[in-house]
């Protein structure tokens, strides 16, 4: 019995072992900090080895159409970013740097249900739909949300923002339409980025959320 109790411990070391090692988010990189909501949130990921993604975003399989996978480049000049390169746009908005804005673009319930990116702002996509949208918002949304300034009949955008979106993931059209939409409004197309990993790779890798 002693023996057997011996090679149970044995074998459960490595487990142990690797439970107390450090969940970093790059090896120099265990988290990063910034002002949201009125405090300080740590972005880190999830301490717990053995943590499990959220069920929403377990599905593999779903309806094609809506819900179809989206490409890699989404528009010439577009750029797709990942998870470090958002982090970094989120660490320069909480540093100051008025000229970027990070947009949670989900709609319903995905955002009290999953949470939002700490730093986002929630701007459900239909807000910014030029095919059914309303558009003395959208051109409100323009105006005081994204920098842009009416000039007679069309729109300059020399002082606008970069516009970092994203939504539930690659399969998500949600922030692709909006991307699509200011795109066809003249918005330049390096000032627009896409998180294309979306709240699916996000919540994938353990990594922090706040509610909306």
């Amino acid at each position: 019995m002693q023996r057997l109790a011996l090679l149970t411990i044995i074998a459960l070391l490595p487990v142990l072992a690797v439970a107390d090692d450090p969940v970093n988010i790059t090896p120099d990189l265990p988290f990063v900090e910034i002002p949201a909501e009125g405090t300080i949130v740590r972005i880190e990921r999830n301490p717990d080895p053995f943590n499990m993604i959220d069920p929403d975003y377990a599905l593999t399989s779903r309806r094609c159409p809506p819900f179809c996978v989206q490409p890699m480049q989404l528009a010439p000049g577009v750029e797709t970013i990942g998870e470090l390169e958002l982090l970094d746009y989120l660490k320069r908005v909480g540093s100051g740097d008025a000229g970027i804005l990070v947009v949670d673009s989900r709609d319903g319930t995905w955002p009290a249900r999953s949470g939002v990116i700490p730093g986002a702002i929630l701007i459900p996509w239909q807000e910014l739909f030029l095919e059914k949208g309303d558009h003395e918002h959208i051109a409100t949304l323009l105006e005081d949300r994204f920098g842009a300034r009416r000039d007679g009949p069309l729109w300059s955008f020399a002082q606008a923002k970069t516009l970092v979106f994203y939504c539930n993931g690659p399969w998500c059209g949600q922030s692709p339409t909006n991307i699509r939409s200011l795109l066809a409004l003249g918005y330049p197309a390096h000032k627009l980025k896409w998180y294309r990993g979306g709240m699916q790779a996000w919540k994938a890798l353990g990594l922090t959320t706040i509610p909306p």
